[in-house]
């Protein structure tokens, strides 16, 4: 079992930034993806970016790309999502998530069900 702890939600005014935290309670293994997902009310939970733990690479969600970025401290077991030029359509519940399975090298996981582990999420809103 993976417990995930996310911090640094909150209310930002459209343009700012923001940086979500997410601590695993146990060392995460190079196999491992760390992703981030959001849900905003009545919407379907969507892929905003994960990060390939073993290297580092990230891959993104078109709708953040160029404003988001995930990156990893392996010490501290700890994955980032830095957000930049915040809009209001970025308001939702974002989540931290585990991926522990094996896959392809070329593979990259972007789907909620590939995810075994969650943080409880964290808030995010942005006003105009």
């Amino acid at each position: 079992q993976v417990q995930l702890v996310e911090s640094g939600g909150g209310l930002v005014q459209a343009g700012g930034s923001l940086r979500l935290s997410c601590a695993a309670s146990v060392r995460i293994s190079s196999n491992y993806f760390m992703g981030w997902f959001r849900q905003a009310p009545e919407k379907e939970r969507e892929f905003v970016a994960t990060i390939r733990w073993s290297s580092g690479s990230t891959t993104y969600a078109d709708s953040v790309k160029g404003r988001f970025t995930v990156s990893r401290d392996n010490a501290k077991n700890t994955v980032y999502l830095q957000m930049t030029s915040l809009k209001p359509e970025d308001t939702a519940v974002y989540y931290c998530a585990a991926d522990p399975s094996i896959h392809p090298s070329y593979y990259w996981a972007r789907r909620a069900s590939e995810y075994d582990y969650w943080g409880q999420g964290t808030q995010v809103t942005v006003s105009e």
